[in-house]
């Protein structure tokens, strides 16, 4: 998913994105113990992609406070 796309969600659908990354490393990173994952750089993509996440939550929550004070 870009940027572009993530930004579009709704914060039902943020959070979903988020729970469904958290539980794909954990699944990842089962599967490097196991030496079953054939790529360990998908870890590493699926934390990137997690901050990703992580970031725009942050922000929209940023923007909602800001709006809210004024």
């Amino acid at each position: 998913m870009r940027v572009r796309e993530i930004r579009e969600l709704n914060a039902e659908e943020l959070q979903a994105k988020i729970n469904d990354t958290r539980k794909q490393i954990v699944d990842l990173r089962f599967q490097l113990a196991m030496r079953k994952l054939e790529s360990p750089a998908k870890v590493r993509n699926a934390k990137k992609h997690l901050a990703r996440l992580l970031t725009i939550q942050t922000e929209k929550v940023d923007e909602q406070i800001k709006s809210a004070t004024k």
